[in-house]
């Protein structure tokens, strides 16, 4: 059986014509392929991450296949954004005067070009932030969070592990620039055990 993820708009990528020759070539390799778009803020994770799951399953394999989505497409775990905030965090993640003068600039720029681009604000209170993504290291412009009296501050890398599903106990080895661009680039860990427990009741079924 075949695994994949990607984001969202793969499946419009070229016209859709992309998406189209990924599941026709999976077909013409023998497999059955299921597909859906799902959301990691209905997963218990205060993040708005809408990505692409692509399951398929050898047909000379499997016999019958009754995989679905729909039981996770009806997933609506809430949470919000300080479910994953540390209480303490050091002075080194609230964003210089010089950068959030910036950050402000940029999107006063873009609001007078009537686009929604710059930074985003969110407090321990939102329902979820931004989609956190591998270029976070630069200047946190997608996940800034309110501070009273100060400027906007980073999530850590704890904060960024914790947003995308990562256990306490996951150990970070690497720089800060690093773990946000791994973490940027990672799954959301809560929807792929989803959808890996369902994959394996049809294993156990096949078995």
């Amino acid at each position: 059986m075949i695994f994949l993820e990607n984001v969202k708009g793969f499946t419009n990528h070229n016209q859709g014509r992309t998406f189209k020759i990924v599941l026709e070539t999976l077909e013409e390799l023998g497999y059955k392929v299921f597909y859906e778009i799902l959301n990691a803020k209905n997963f218990g994770l205060p993040q708005n991450r809408e990505r692409i799951y692509i399951v398929a399953f050898s047909k000379k394999i499997f016999k019958e296949i009754n995989f679905s989505f729909q039981e996770l497409k009806n997933i609506n775990i809430e949470s919000r954004v300080g479910d994953i905030l540390d209480q303490e965090v050091d002075v080194k993640y609230t964003i210089s005067d010089r950068l959030w003068s910036g950050h402000q600039k940029r999107k006063e720029k873009h609001r007078h070009k009537g686009n929604g681009f710059g930074y985003s604000l969110f407090d321990e209170n939102s329902k979820y932030t931004s989609t956190i993504s591998a270029r976070y290291y630069k200047d946190g412009s997608e996940i800034l969070i309110n501070q009273k009296n100060k400027n906007p501050r980073k999530l850590t890398p704890r904060e960024s592990a914790r947003l995308q599903g990562f256990p306490d106990n996951f150990i970070i080895p690497v720089s800060d620039n690093q773990s946000y661009k791994q973490f940027g680039n990672s799954v959301a860990v809560p929807v792929v055990q989803k959808i890996a427990e369902n994959i394996l009741k049809e294993l156990i079924n096949e078995s």
